[in-house]
């Protein structure tokens, strides 16, 4: 039978919920026994209302008390806890051979990476994060002296959705995949562009269009080998979303110089201090 919208089968399991649940129960274990006693015919709702009632008294109570305490423990529901950060952490998944990224953070002193190995310490922390630190990661930077394509190794790249950008350095520095949608976090997030709020289209590089370095010459294109975030200086920065301002609007690698190597500077340009990470 049905009471107050859940069905109550007589001799037979059922689930209930809270104490109401519990009086349901109770109300059909009385049922049961009645209609456990053998009939050749139907019993009327009439007559197992009045069979109940002339039930003894204590039969009655000691039934009810017996299920009731036995369901005074209310239903646990499954754990509703918020995942930790590690947990979520670990929760993201990336093509299992992802060799490409932006940087999802800059390390928070502006174009002040600690030098190459503090640039590349970070690509390699970031990649663990996601599961993907088997490889070797470098930080895709030119220096005064050393030239941000030779640190990356020969390609194939693959993004963190397993889309290829690019197969080998000709192509990375020729007719590329390069685009907003393709350029991802390690985490697999697109990172804002031109018209987004804020802009951080800037991705720093100290890199020529070919990926060579500017050299020792009389402007600072790197901040100082990737050591400084003073007001002064400059970076050499690449379009993310192949768009915006600059000599080379339309580059990845070498759009245009910073204005100055703070975070707030890189910000208030257009960038975030963020950088290429490859595996090679």
């Amino acid at each position: 039978m049905w009471i107050f919208g859940l069905e109550v089968v007589t001799g037979e399991k059922i689930v209930t919920h809270g104490y109401f649940g519990c009086s349901i129960y109770y109300i059909a274990s009385v049922v049961s026994i009645q209609k456990s006693v053998p009939t050749m015919h139907p019993v009327p709702t009439t007559r197992s209302v009045t069979s109940i009632r002339m039930l003894p008294a204590g039969l009655l109570f000691g039934l009810g008390a017996l299920l009731l305490a036995a369901c005074a423990q209310p239903d646990t529901p499954p754990s509703m806890e918020p995942e930790s950060a590690s947990d979520a952490q670990t929760a993201v998944t990336v093509a299992d051979n992802m060799s490409f990224f932006i940087t999802s953070r800059n390390p928070g002193a502006g174009a002040d990476l600690g030098g190459l190995d503090g640039a590349d310490a970070l690509c390699q922390s970031l990649a663990e994060d996601v599961g993907a630190g088997d490889g070797t990661w470098r930080a895709y930077l030119s220096t005064t002296t050393i030239h941000a394509r030779d640190r990356i190794g020969s390609g194939p790249w693959v993004n963190a959705a397993g889309v290829q950008v690019a197969a080998n350095l000709d192509q990375l520095h020729g007719d590329n995949f390069l685009t907003k949608a393709t350029q991802l976090t390690e985490r697999g997030d697109t990172l804002n562009g031109r018209g987004d709020a804020p802009n951080m289209h800037d991705i720093l590089t100290g890199s020529r269009l070919d990926g060579t370095s500017f050299g020792d010459d009389e402007t600072d294109h790197t901040c100082g080998d990737w050591t400084s975030s003073a007001e002064d200086g400059s970076a050499q920065v690449g379009h993310h979303d192949r768009t915006g301002g600059g000599a080379n609007p339309e580059s990845w690698n070498s759009a245009h110089p910073s204005r100055g190597c703070s975070l707030e500077n890189l910000r208030a340009t257009g960038g975030d201090g963020r950088f290429y990470c490859f595996a090679n």
